[in-house]
């Protein structure tokens, strides 16, 4: 199993003008570990929102790469996301689901990945055919290809580490958080007049 913080390090290096949407809880720290930037738009609840968030987002700026970081817990309370992703298909949007196989912002309780249901499988039947599951740290350089490639929308899972790490928190204000991304990416309010 992979160790989150460093995949998503690794993930997010040499991101350029990258969009990171990241879902509640472990994403949303691991994104802030990785370097807080206007760029990031950490969610603090809407749990099953990140997917469409990024869908939105990425219909919206078709020249900008968007990426979903997210966690098993979420994806499977947004499985209904993956058939709009597909038939929408836009070619900047990449999601990767952190797989620990637990709800771990509730009490570490078993999700159903843990039971042998299969995200890459729903994705792919969902009509998503860029597709990929990531087990080992090898296997790091081809997904970050992948993601960065624009070749989507794109679909990972990579299983990690249930481990427990220090928080790293990123603003807490959802209006701070929408405004700061607005910003980087319109420019500022007075541009737009």
């Amino acid at each position: 199993m992979l160790h989150r913080r460093a995949l998503v390090a690794e993930v997010l290096e040499g991101r350029g003008d990258m969009a990171v949407i990241a879902g509640l809880g472990a994403s949303a720290w691991d994104i802030t570990a990785a370097g807080d930037t206007a760029l990031n738009f950490p969610l603090w609840g809407a749990m099953g929102g990140a997917a469409m968030i990024g869908l939105g987002l990425a219909i919206a700026q078709p020249e900008r790469t968007v990426l979903v970081i997210t966690g098993d817990g979420e994806m499977l309370m947004a499985l209904g996301a993956l058939a709009s992703i597909a038939v929408q298909a836009p070619k900047n949007l990449a999601i990767l689901v952190q797989d620990n196989e637990h709800y771990g912002e509730t009490g570490m309780q078993q999700t159903a990945t843990g039971h042998g249901v299969d995200l890459v499988a729903m994705a792919r039947g969902a009509g998503i055919r860029h597709t990929m599951l990531v087990t080992e740290p090898g296997q790091v350089p081809d997904l970050r290809a992948a993601i960065h490639a624009g070749d989507g929308p794109f679909f990972a899972v990579a299983k990690i580490d249930p481990e427990t790490l220090p928080l790293v928190l990123p603003p807490r204000e959802g209006v701070i958080l929408q405004a700061r991304m607005r910003e980087a990416i319109l420019g500022p309010l007075a541009n737009l007049a």
